[in-house]
């Protein structure tokens, strides 16, 4: 038997997500140390936008385990909207496009609030070959996603924690039932997020998986009322 080959066998796929991996391994972690550092003496926590600012040159990608789950729902939902909060240099955003590839539809729609991060991740997914099934908006999430061209079929939450909640429940009116969501990095999730998405009675059904440092992955049980 022949195996079919997928998206992510694409060669231009595969040197993408290459490319932002390597970046991440050599030059995320002194990025980062740099943030940690310039905020230490900070009298707030920094916010979102400086946050962002200050890991500009993060590539920070999804674990490629993560990335490999959201390709998977992608090909088993055939789903016509993703949704995706905290795009970055857009690996997570190829590895659902490779899939709506291969689904032959659908599109993804992607948030990032760093401008120079959104151009870069417009970038690859042209490199890859897969810009037509993603649109990136710029800007604060809880804006750029408050109007969308339909219901929500898959969501990947995993831009700045603290605005997890926030943005959920900006797109909850337009997740339907048997909506998914993925919300990575599960060490570092409020719990006022985790509580919402856990607790009977706000219409989701939730539980961890052990896939790169942890996710939540929620079910959506009802349409908004």
């Amino acid at each position: 038997m022949t195996l079919t080959p997928t998206g992510l066998d694409d060669a231009r796929v595969g040197a993408v997500l290459d490319e932002i991996a390597r970046t991440a391994e050599h030059h995320d972690p002194d990025v980062m140390k740099r943030a940690y550092a310039t905020a230490a003496d900070w009298p707030q926590p920094p916010t979102a936008q400086e946050a962002a600012e200050l890991c500009a040159q993060a590539a920070l990608p999804v674990h490629p385990q993560v990335g490999t789950f959201l390709f998977q729902l992608v090909r088993s939902l055939r789903p016509a909207l993703v949704v995706e909060f905290g795009t970055s240099f857009g690996a997570s955003t190829i590895y659902a496009a490779a899939a709506l590839r291969d689904n032959g539809g659908g599109r993804i729609i992607g948030s990032e609030l760093h401008p120079g991060k959104a151009d870069r991740a417009r970038a690859h997914l042209e490199r890859a070959g897969l810009a037509t099934y993603a649109e990136i908006r710029t800007g604060d999430a809880r804006e750029q996603l408050a109007a969308l061209p339909g219901p929500v079929d898959l969501v990947l939450l995993d831009g700045w924690k603290e605005l997890y909640l926030p943005v959920l429940k900006v797109l909850e009116p337009a997740l339907r039932a048997g909506s998914l969501i993925v919300s990575d990095n599960l060490p570092m999730l409020p719990p006022e997020f985790t509580d919402h998405v856990r607790t009977a009675g706000n219409g989701y059904l939730s539980q961890q998986l052990p896939l790169g440092d942890g996710i939540e992955f929620s079910l959506r049980l009802q349409d908004e009322a």
